[in-house]
């Protein structure tokens, strides 16, 4: 089975939040067709702001910073410089199995994690990878999908060297009683997001089998479907 990984713009060569979400919607369409096979896009954003479909009003930015509505679980995050956001769209096994999901993408974090002598957890009832201790629980990763007619959409991010000024302007994730942390915030020194994509995707490679569907990659002239034109259901995760 089939699984590719696309470097599509890490600093100084940050990507448009939109311009990600193209991407990730022309991409959906192929792989639902079978035109292309499952891909994870691995890449850094300018700074923003995305909400989840559960997103309520007080948790929006204090200041006023505008954001952008999207169609993943969840609710309010910051993506942006020294963040590592990964995009699987991705055939799944299952498609009703979305928890399993989720939990293997955390799996794979959580080794990546454990190269840098970091303790990732989860926490019950909170999707994501914790650090837990010194008073309060820390998220380091965020998880916020779609699945839609099978193929998963959005991902994950792993703080690795970002600033963590913005989160201070929301209430991440909608969870008001917990903190969030960094890679080189727990350990001392600076790790960038290109010093680990090389091992998430180690990890994600490993655990294709969990993944992804077995299936062949059709190779034809037609144009890209609608994805929206076809019928079925589409199920998010909680961010």
């Amino acid at each position: 089975m089939a699984l590719e990984f696309l470097r599509v713009g890490f600093a100084p060569h940050y990507v448009n939040y939109l311009d990600g979400w193209d991407r990730q919607r022309s991409l959906h369409a192929q792989v639902l067709d079978g035109t292309a096979p499952d891909t994870v896009l691995l890449l850094e954003h300018f700074p923003v702001y995305t909400a989840g479909k559960r997103t309520e009003e007080h948790e929006r930015p204090f200041d006023g910073t505008p954001v952008i509505p999207v169609d993943r679980g969840g609710k309010l995050t910051w993506h942006g410089p020294g963040q590592l956001v990964g995009y699987p769209v991705l055939r799944l096994q299952d498609p009703a199995k979305v928890a399993e999901y989720v939990e293997t993408l955390e799996d794979a974090l959580i080794s990546v994690l454990e190269d840098y002598g970091i303790n990732g957890e989860r926490v019950a009832g909170r999707s994501g990878v914790w650090v837990r201790g010194r008073g309060t629980d820390r998220k380091i990763a965020a998880i916020g999908i779609r699945v839609h007619h099978g193929v998963t959409m959005h991902g994950f991010a792993l703080n690795c060297s970002n600033d963590l000024a913005p989160y201070s302007q929301i209430i991440a994730c909608g969870i008001a009683d917990a903190g969030t942390t960094t890679i080189s915030a727990e350990i001392g020194r600076t790790v960038t997001p290109n010093d680990l994509v090389a091992r998430v995707e180690e990890e994600l490679f490993r655990r294709r089998g969990h993944l992804v569907r077995e299936h062949s990659v059709r190779l034809t002239d037609a144009a890209t479907p609608d994805p929206g034109e076809a019928a079925g259901r589409s199920k998010g995760a909680l961010l």
